[in-house]
């Protein structure tokens, strides 16, 4: 049995158990779940849901939504219907690989779709199956993209997290399918290089790309003692669920 620990997010206005060895989400699920651009009524699909993070930070910020999550962890699939149930957020789980999904999903259109594709398409796996799992690709990035962009209605979003080093990646995945495209380089400290990078892109669309102004999460040059340092607008999203907003009104 999978030893588990309770976490707080969003300031404690949930509370999520996550495994106790091996991946657990962080400050990259919760980024991604405010990023997206949901509104009340509106259909939300997570692609490798996970621990069910950041649908359900997006649903403590957005009410009335849709959720649904495919992961296919029964692990972390459990735990995200736990998660759910234990704040009181509605949300169906399938337990599916996104490769093979089940064809009553595929029949479904989406208004949104968010991800949080494994990092790495290489490097050396970690001894623990499911920390390995979640951070090495085994379906290529392109195929998350094209999972996510098929499962959009038209004029629906993708929004995703990932490295910056993948940007080119992920653009080429959109090509010919989405535009509006909307980039926010995600840096640890004001002055240093990008290493997250959220996109949003509209399906069908041919609105211009737009690269903002990078987003900072830590106050000053370098981390000092044991206070975490965030800045303000950080501190908004991760622990009072604010909105990330990287494209206007639609």
């Amino acid at each position: 049995m999978t030893e588990t620990r309770i976490d707080d997010f969003l300031g404690g206005r949930l509370r999520i158990e996550q495994p106790a060895n091996g991946y657990r989400a962080g400050a990259d699920a919760v980024m991604l779940g405010a990023a997206c651009p949901a509104v009340p009524g509106q259909t939300v699909l997570e692609l490798g849901c996970g621990a069910g993070v950041a649908s359900l930070c997006l649903a403590a910020r957005v009410q009335d939504l849709r959720l649904t999550g495919i992961e296919r962890d029964p692990v972390a699939a459990a735990l995200a219907r736990a998660n759910a149930a234990r704040n009181g957020i509605v949300m169906e789980v399938v337990e599916a690989d996104l490769a093979a999904m089940p064809a009553g999903l595929r029949a479904q259109g989406f208004d949104q779709v968010i991800m949080n594709p494994p990092f790495f398409a290489a490097g050396t796996r970690s001894a623990n199956s499911a920390r390995a799992d979640a951070r090495h690709e085994e379906t290529p990035l392109a195929g998350w993209i094209d999972a996510g962009l098929r499962r959009l209605r038209p004029g629906g979003r993708l929004t995703i997290i990932h490295l910056a080093e993948r940007l080119d990646a992920i653009l080429g995945g959109f090509a010919g399918r989405a535009g509006d495209v909307a980039i926010l380089p995600i840096a640890a400290r004001q002055g240093r290089e990008a290493g997250r990078v959220i996109l949003s892109a509209r399906k069908g669309a041919r609105g211009p790309l737009r690269l903002l102004a990078p987003f900072i999460m830590h106050e000053g040059a370098a981390h000092m003692g044991d206070a975490e340092n965030l800045t303000e607008n950080a501190q908004a999203i991760l622990r009072h669920a604010a909105a990330l907003v990287l494209k206007p009104a639609e």
